[in-house]
This record gives structure tokens, C-alpha cells and sequence, in this order.
């Protein structure tokens, strides 16, 4: 059996997991920063994770960008830019939404609403509805593209979680099949429902942005609810190993 894993908010993973025969990888809709940048945080975390083990939407976005020859109006912070070296942005005919707090602004946005009025793509990296940071939860990217899609009444094209389509390319190096892998997250909606939609078990973990009720949002219900991400670990090693 094959598994695939979302959240590094411990570094259990490298004492339980990594010890199995499972195959782990890290997805992620962080856009934060760059994949190298989440890499070497970590790494120097102590976190036994190399890079080729993370996914995160901002690489896909890369990929589709420039399948498409877009030139996009990034709503990125600096740390994340990294991520689209040799994308064009002169002149852009595309407009790119991901979480970028010094960059939301009327300016900024208003620039981005006549472009999408204007026949642009709209492409929103992921929808999320909002963050945990060390302050408490914060608004994500989702509400600033649905202000977009609003105001022009056009949909945006979504590339990070919950898309079937994200899912699927982060399994893609395993070469298996959505019904041997296991979700866990702490995002009923982007992790859970996305992931149980297209196959995996979903495994949701009252930690991060989880919040009181959570686990009665979605149908059908999470596969598993677990306190926390070790015990959602432990749950896999002693009962599908």
C-alpha cells in the first residue's frame, strides 16, 4: 500500500512513518514561500523531509502558468516569487491570486479587476478560506478571489486543494491509485472533503485551523477524526501497516 500525507506541524513523521514501508508525501496549498524556502524552514526544524517530498500549489500554478504562456499579475509575497523564475509578468494578460497580505490592496486589486474585466484568465492558487497564524486565524486568498469573481462575474480557474486534479498530481510519483492513499489534514473542506471526493480516506485532525464542529460540515463525514497528528500515525501503524 502506498500513502501520501498532508501536515508538518510535527516532526513525528520522522521517527513513526519513515520507519515503515509507506511512501509520504507533503501537500501543500502554502504560498507563502517558495518550495525551497518550506524546505530549508523545516530542515532546519529538524524535520527529516527532502524537498522532493513536498508539493505545493505554487509549483503547479508554475506549471500551468507556463503551459498556458501566461503573463501573470502575481499576488505573491517576496519569499514565494522563487517558485515562478522565468515566468514573463511584463505586460500581463493572466492574474494570479495567492496568499499575499502586503499586497491586497484597492490599487493592486483594482489593477486585477480590469484585467479579468478585460477577458484575463483568473486563476486563484488555492481558495483558502483563512489561516492559522501566531496571532490567531487570518483571512487567506479565498475571499480576495471571490471579491474578483464577483465584481467581473467571471469563476476562477483553482489549482491547490481541494481540486481532484491537484490531488492527483501529488500522487503522481507513487503511481497510485486515489484508493491507496490516505489523506490527513486539518482542513475539513480543502483536505478532507476534496480528498474523500476523488477516493482517498480522509483522515482530519482536530489541530491548526481546525475548528469546534468541523467534522459534521461535509457529506459524507470525515473516515476518521483523530485529537491529533500522532494519533492519527499511530492509528495507521498499528491497524494498515
Amino acid at each position: 500500500m502506498i500513502y501520501t500525507f498532508y501536515n508538518y506541524s510535527t516532526n513525528y513523521t520522522q521517527f513513526c512513518l519513515k520507519k515503515t514501508p509507506l511512501k509520504i508525501r507533503f501537500i501543500t496549498n502554502t504560498t507563502k514561500e517558495s518550495q525551497r524556502f518550506l524546505w530549508e524552514r523545516l530542515r532546519n526544524l529538524d524535520f527529516a523531509v527532502e524537498q522532493n517530498e513536498i508539493f505545493t500549489s505554487l509549483v503547479a500554478t508554475h506549471k500551468l502558468v507556463c503551459r498556458k504562456n501566461l503573463r501573470p499579475q502575481l499576488f505573491l509575497e517576496d519569499e514565494a516569487l522563487e517558485d515562478f523564475q522565468g515566468a514573463e509578468t511584463k505586460n500581463p494578460n493572466a492574474v494570479v491570486v495567492g496568499l499575499a497580505p502586503s499586497k491586497f490592496n484597492f490599487h493592486t486589486l483594482n489593477d486585477a479587476f480590469r484585467l479579468v474585466l478585460s477577458g484575463a484568465p483568473l486563476i486563484a492558487i488555492h481558495k483558502g478560506r483563512y489561516y492559522k497564524r501566531q496571532d490567531g486565524l487570518a483571512l487567506g486568498p479565498g475571499p480576495f478571489v471571490a471579491g474578483l469573481e464577483y465584481a467581473t462575474n467571471r469563476k476562477a480557474e483553482v489549482v491547490g486543494k481541494p481540486e481532484a486534479s491537484f490531488f492527483l498530481e501529488g500522487l503522481r510519483p507513487f503511481d497510485c491509485k486515489p484508493n491507496e492513499a490516505i489523506m490527513i489534514g486539518d482542513d475539513v473542506i480543502d483536505d478532507i472533503d476534496g480528498a474523500q471526493k476523488l477516493g482517498l480516506t480522509g483522515m482530519l485532525v482536530k489541530t491548526g485551523i481546525y475548528r469546534e464542529g468541523d467534522e459534521v460540515k461535509i457529506f459524507p463525514p470525515p473516515n476518521y477524526v483523530f485529537e491529533s497528528f500522532p494519533a492519527a500515525v499511530d492509528y495507521i501503524i498499528q491497524h494498515l501497516v
